[in-house]
């Protein structure tokens, strides 16, 4: 099996979210970044789909020099190849994106490539259906069990995807080549182990250039919610806290 999975740099955010002066971009100065928990589900998922298997597994990025770092965290973890799409840093719509992934990976030979559901900064939903539609292969997104079935032929054969809807799973069978999407919890990503950083870290990052096709698409402004306000009140200390208590609840129905 051949397999790529298209994972994506994105801000490790941990407190409070802010937003750059110019209001078009997610202030990183005090974070780091990180691969987004779907894609690095899809890239378990394709570390263990070839050591039953056998085969190798690309991981493809689109972003500037420095996720190179992120390639090599999938390396780590079982990857055989990474393969930078470089940009100049500034952030590609769906439309681009997909458009040098497709270019990118349609010659590559894959029996499957895999992408995480959606990306955990934009969460657009967009780039493995666009990326099926350029190659014109079939899709399915939003997968949280996939098997390989090669029916003992020395073809790619098909797979089995599952997905929850409503309580209930949805199962489709698919000829390969595909397009996959997987949610986070199809699996439970393993630990890096040593030797895995090691090689990781000795490992040749191969870099790309990407034509940028611009899109229709432009982002006006990014703006943070605001929070929902909290009030906390003192109703006493001690046993003399327990009248106001009695009151509190019944004001709230509780006691009624």
């Amino acid at each position: 099996m051949e397999i790529c999975v298209c994972v994506k740099r994105v801000p490790m955010v941990g407190g409070a979210i802010a937003v750059t002066a110019d209001g078009l971009d997610v202030d990183v100065t005090m974070s780091g970044f990180t691969v987004s928990p779907h894609e690095e589900c899809a890239v378990e998922e394709a570390v263990r789909i070839t050591e039953r298997l056998g085969g190798t597994v690309t991981v493809l990025t689109l972003g500037p020099p420095e996720a190179a770092d992120q390639l090599r965290d999938m390396l780590a973890l079982g990857a055989h190849r990474g393969v930078l799409l470089a940009t100049d840093g500034t952030e590609w719509g769906p439309v681009a994106t997909a458009a040098a992934i497709a270019d990118a990976v349609k010659d590559g030979g894959y029996d499957l490539l895999l992408l995480g559901n959606e990306a955990a900064d934009t969460g657009g939903y967009q780039v493995p259906v666009r990326v099926a539609h350029l190659l014109g292969l079939p899709c399915v997104t939003g997968i949280k069990r996939l098997e390989i079935d090669q029916d003992g032929s020395d073809g790619p054969g098909r797979i089995v995807a599952g997905r929850e809807y409503r309580g209930t799973e949805e199962v489709f069978e698919v000829a390969l080549p595909a397009v996959v999407s997987v949610k986070e919890g199809i699996n439970l990503p393993r630990y890096p182990s040593l030797p895995g950083r090691l090689r990781a870290k000795r490992a040749v990052i191969e870099t790309v250039e990407p034509a940028f096709a611009p899109d229709a698409l432009r982002k006006e402004r990014l703006r943070v919610p605001a929070a929902s306000g909290k009030r906390a009140q003192v109703l006493g200390s001690g046993t003399e806290a327990v009248p106001a208590l009695v009151g509190l609840l019944d004001e709230l129905g509780i006691l009624s």
